[in-house]
């Protein structure tokens, strides 16, 4: 498990902040409440803090995720982790494996590939499986993926740079 929390704390933010730029009218927020049928009025009278609430929370749900794609020790701790107390037989291999190769693909770039080939292998086919049963076109789904292509890519490489595990 991450030993910084705080960063899967950040990182759900990361949504919260790309979505108040990507869904405003200046990026895509014209074209997302036309596909939708979406005005101006309808959107009003939301609730608001359970909507950023919930999202927030989803969004932390998501960046505890992230480091089981794209950080490549996490499945080596997770399989060590009951054989690395200190005076088991594998505690001296587990910190000369994680001495030599815990800090490898441990970088920003990494971690945003790692996003982007989430986002098309994994959010992408979401994304479209639901448009396709609600009749949306290609639009709506262009729309929402690039969306959770942003969010991945940046949410995987803060994570993967950053998150101490």
């Amino acid at each position: 498990m991450p030993t910084n929390w705080y960063m899967i704390l950040v990182a759900g933010l990361i949504p919260l902040a790309i979505g108040s730029i990507y869904y405003s009218p200046a990026v895509a927020g014209k074209q997302w409440m036309k596909v939708n049928g979406f005005t101006e009025e309808s959107l009003e009278g939301g609730n608001m803090a359970l909507i950023f609430g919930l999202t927030y929370l989803l969004s932390c749900a998501f960046a505890l995720f992230i480091p089981q794609f794209t950080i490549h020790t996490v499945g080596f701790v997770q399989l060590m982790v009951e054989h690395a107390s200190p005076g088991s037989p594998g505690y001296e291999l587990y910190n000369s494996i994680m001495t030599d190769y815990g800090s490898q693909y441990r970088s920003f770039g990494h971690g945003a590939l790692h996003g982007a080939i989430f986002s098309v292998l994994i959010a992408l086919p979401l994304i479209a499986i639901v448009a396709l049963f609600e009749r949306r076109g290609g639009v709506y789904i262009l729309i929402h993926w690039i969306y959770w292509m942003i969010c991945s890519v940046l949410m995987s490489g803060l994570l993967c740079w950053l998150l101490k595990w």
